[in-house]
């Protein structure tokens, strides 16, 4: 991926990584300061930006990942294509579209922004709390997918019907369903009223 001063700011010239900071930002999405990941997911959790990624196959399938076990926030759990936060400085399209790529391998053939939505979703598993402001996007995958392992557990393409099923059958991320109504508006745009979205 492209290094940018968002990213470039963001390892050290060892190939070590430092603290993940993110964006703290107000109600109306303002970024007010930062905070190291973990501290603003602890409850009772600071208000930070966010990004939720939708991605679809030519056939209006929405692709879900399964996060990995070794995940220390939701692991194992079913979710959108792609989620996480915006380095400070970094662009929030710049992050989704870096962060698809980081943990699936893949660069959306379409990507566009699908408006913004605030919630705050305990996880009861972690005690962790998402309390964010995530921006939204909708796109197309028309590439073969190469999951980093250490992110991604499972993929699946599934239907409006099949996710359903599988939602009522498997658990998924505490945020999914909240990041997924706020999209449905742009999903129906892009899949059409015969994908049932």
């Amino acid at each position: 991926m492209p290094t940018t001063p968002a990213t470039a700011a963001h390892s050290s010239s060892n190939g070590t990584a430092d603290a993940i900071m993110l964006e703290l930002v107000d109600e109306d999405g303002t970024t007010i300061g930062t905070a190291e990941k973990l501290a603003a997911h602890q409850a009772p959790g600071q208000l930070h930006r966010a990004f939720s990624v939708f991605l679809f196959d030519e056939q209006g399938r929405l692709l879900l990942q399964r996060r990995a076990l070794g995940k220390y926030h939701s692991p194992g759990v079913w979710s959108n294509t792609c989620c996480g936060h915006p380095y400070p400085g970094e662009a929030p399209f710049a992050a989704a579209a870096r962060r698809t790529y980081e943990e699936l391998g893949v660069s959306p053939s379409l990507l566009a922004a699908a408006g913004t939505v605030r919630y705050n979703h305990p996880d009861p598993a972690s005690g962790l709390v998402e309390q964010e402001f995530n921006h939204l996007f909708v796109g197309l995958v028309q590439e073969h997918l190469r999951p980093d392992e250490e992110e991604v557990g499972e993929t699946a393409f599934v239907t409006a019907g099949e996710l359903a099923e599988r939602h009522a059958a498997a658990p998924f991320s505490a945020w999914f369903m909240t990041v997924l109504d706020a999209a449905r508006p742009a999903v129906r745009e892009l899949t059409g009223p015969s994908a049932g979205w």
